[in-house]
């Protein structure tokens, strides 16, 4: 509520209603303060808690520290580019060229098959699209946005947020400030003796720390009280035992990103840390609108806090089909795109490479695929309630599709939608 009030300017009523309206958090009440931008929250009264918006911070839940400490903090935050973008053409600004159309794209085919993801076939089983953008060969082609949401909406990313904290530490990687094959720079590690020292930052990446994390969102589990009960979520992440030899399994967990987020941190320090993230990356996307969030100890939650508008998902996506190279800087290395897209050893189901989702099927059995037709180059980042931004390189393709659809599986028919798409290109 704190996020969507402070961030995304939406109405309390409208949050309420959309994206609060499920079990259990129908039963919640919440007290919006607009002076103090606070919101403080319970369910029939008992399990309070309270959230504060900070500029440029974002919501931070009030945990393990008192209020006071967290809104005495204080931390270098970046200064947003003072320019209109309106004025700019795609991608750094938002001015599209309506000339510049591809002539080999087939229009009514493209647009029916957006007007398709924004019709409700089952009442049991709404999709709620909020937003789509298509971006072909690097020009946008075709946005969409449901009643309410517009091009200027910021929109919850979750674990996309997963992707971002990747290329941050691509940046770093390419600055030589971190060589992923090392043991990973995490205190609870340090000593050699301890099983855990082997974890390397691309076991981290590749979801294989085997770390004794549980990553469940309707259990009490590691991740619920991670994300909702701690002050600093990357120890809470680093406190757990060594369950599996580290490269051995694949396990995804909100705790290996976050660990990520704090190495971030220690890495780039105090002083660059809270505005490395927009200097180093947003800003030279041309994305604006991006706000990453921080946990009560002020670290990015690497894992699961961010908002951006569909067209900044968009931007995003474009730096990885244009192989790391965007506005003639290559701020991301071939390479590394290259290991992010690519298989994990360890990883027998095909599905994750650096915090990106595979589709090359199980021991590179196309047959396997996770969208079978969708070529198998597609990768992408993916988020909770059906968030994705596909990138499709042999297909120039950068699709984002963004919503609320809480079926099992947030499915709302992403590899129908995907080749209807495809199939709109001649």
């Amino acid at each position: 509520m704190c996020s969507a009030v402070f961030i995304a300017g939406r109405s309390e009523q409208q949050q309420h209603k959309e994206d609060l309206g499920a079990f259990p958090f129908k039963y919640a009440t919440f007290a919006v303060n607009y002076t103090d931008l606070s919101v403080s929250g319970s369910v029939f009264g008992f399990s309070q808690l309270k959230a504060i918006y900070r500029n440029g911070l974002g919501a931070t839940l009030i945990s393990e520290l008192t209020e006071e400490q967290i809104r005495a903090q204080t931390f270098n935050i970046a200064i947003p580019p003072d320019i209109n973008q309106d004025n700019i053409s795609w991608p750094m600004g938002d001015k599209i060229d309506d000339d510049s159309f591809p002539s080999n794209i087939n229009q009514t085919l493209l647009q029916n098959a957006i007007n398709d993801m924004f019709i409700e076939k089952d009442s049991t089983k709404l999709i709620r699209t909020r937003a789509i953008v298509v971006v072909y060969d690097g020009k946008l082609i075709a946005e969409q946005y449901a009643p309410g949401f517009s091009r200027i909406s910021k929109l919850l990313g979750w674990s996309m947020t997963k992707s971002i904290t990747s290329a941050l530490i691509g940046i770093l990687v390419k600055d030589m400030k971190l060589n992923i094959d090392e043991p990973a720079p995490v205190p609870e590690w340090n000593n050699n003796n301890d099983p855990r020292h082997s974890i390397t930052i691309k076991t981290l990446l590749q979801q294989t720390s085997g770390l004794n994390f549980k990553e469940d969102y309707y259990s009490k589990s590691d991740a619920i009280q991670m994300l909702f009960e701690t002050s600093d979520m990357a120890a809470f992440a680093a406190s757990h035992p060594l369950k599996d030899k580290p490269g051995t399994l694949c396990y995804y967990t909100s705790g290996n990103s976050n660990i990520l987020s704090r190495i971030i941190r220690h890495t780039v320090g105090e002083n660059e840390y809270h505005s490395f993230p927009y200097r180093k990356l947003f800003y030279k996307l041309g994305m604006h609108n991006i706000l990453m969030e921080v946990d009560a100890s002020g670290t990015f939650v690497g894992s699961s806090y961010s908002w951006g508008t569909a067209r900044d998902w968009a931007r995003f996506g474009l730096l990885y089909l244009n192989n790391g190279l965007y506005n003639n800087e290559q701020i991301l290395s071939e390479d590394w795109i290259k290991q992010t897209t690519t298989l994990g050893g360890s990883n027998q189901y095909g599905e994750y490479g650096f915090h990106f989702w595979l589709n090359t099927g199980k021991n590179n059995d196309s047959s396997t695929r996770r969208l079978p037709n969708v070529p198998a180059d597609m990768f992408f980042a993916s988020g909770f309630d059906g968030q994705a931004i596909f990138i499709i390189p042999s297909k120039k393709l950068v699709v984002v599709r963004l919503g609320l659809t809480q079926t099992p599986g947030g499915k709302y028919g992403a590899n129908e939608f995907l080749n209807n798409v495809i199939n709109s290109i001649n």
